[in-house]
């Protein structure tokens, strides 16, 4: 269970229900010839889970990574708004988006393969820790304290999460889900405001699928985090999610609730071809 400590000191995330966390205004990002985002606008607001879906190469990834800092779009505004006010992302550092309350997972794991669960997860606590070097070094006082603090937290995680058997073993030597969960709960070690999921539930089976829709419906409900979520897993996204934007080509194409987009024709279209949606 995630303790009231926990969602206290969530990054940024005192905003009111309802109040707009990440606004995307007008942005294109371009590789060559290659047109990755288009003129992309959205809006994700306090306490939702916000879905982004789209055909394969429809730029989703691309806008996650514009989000987090790893590209920089060419034109266009990236938003983030905290109880400490608006923050502009483009241009910013990727170290300093994560500071301001955003983390994320890939669609590919990034994990340390050789180091333990627990040792992937304390890794998630680097941007609450102190920079002094002697106190960490001699481990006496304040940081003996911080160290205990840090590790009840990642452990509260490990809960959440059911991974409390495997919390020893080298990362490289679970099962493919597992990883998955775990860099799940390492995004969430960082305590953030807003966490984008990157395909979370990519290449896994139907049980495996459940357990992480479950897990990321915990993950908003009981530690209070608002979700930006990339999944092609069409029944997951319709069930889990409040809102739902779809892009094709790196343009946004629909914007609604799971109702509104599912019936959408250019939705429809996109992923089952405009002579389909004619018939």
């Amino acid at each position: 269970m995630i303790s009231r400590a926990y969602r206290h000191d969530l990054n940024g995330s005192r905003l009111a229900p309802g109040r707009t966390v990440l606004e995307c205004s007008g942005v294109h990002l371009g590789f060559g010839g290659v047109q990755a985002l288009d003129d992309v606008s959205l809006t994700v607001t306090q306490g939702r889970i916000h879905a982004v879906i789209g055909p394969n190469g429809a730029g989703k990834s691309s806008l996650l990574n514009c989000v987090s800092g790893l590209y920089r779009p060419q034109r266009g505004r990236i938003t983030l708004h905290t109880d400490r006010g608006a923050h502009q992302l483009a241009g910013t550092p990727p170290h300093r988006i994560a500071r301001l309350g955003v983390a994320r997972s890939f669609q590919n794991i990034e994990l340390f393969s050789h180091l333990t669960v627990l040792e992937n997860l304390m890794l998630g606590r680097h941007i609450h820790m102190s920079n002094r070097l002697l106190p960490a070094m001699l481990w006496f006082g304040p940081a003996r304290r911080a160290e205990i603090a840090h590790r009840e937290l990642v452990e509260e995680v490990i809960d959440l999460l059911r991974i409390q058997e495997v919390r020893h073993k080298p990362v490289g030597s679970l099962a493919y889900g597992v990883q998955k969960r775990t860099e799940l709960g390492r995004a969430l070690c960082m305590q953030p405001g807003l966490l984008l999921l990157d395909e979370p539930m990519a290449g896994m089976n139907a049980e495996e699928k459940e357990d992480m829709a479950r897990f990321v419906l915990d993950v908003h409900e009981l530690a209070g985090v608002t979700v930006v979520l990339i999944e092609h897993d069409m029944d997951v996204v319709m069930d889990i999610s409040h809102r739902v934007t779809v892009l094709d080509f790196g343009r946004v194409i629909a914007d609604g609730s799971p109702d509104e987009v599912r019936s959408e024709p250019a939705v429809i279209g996109a992923y089952l071809g405009t002579e389909a949606v004619a018939e």
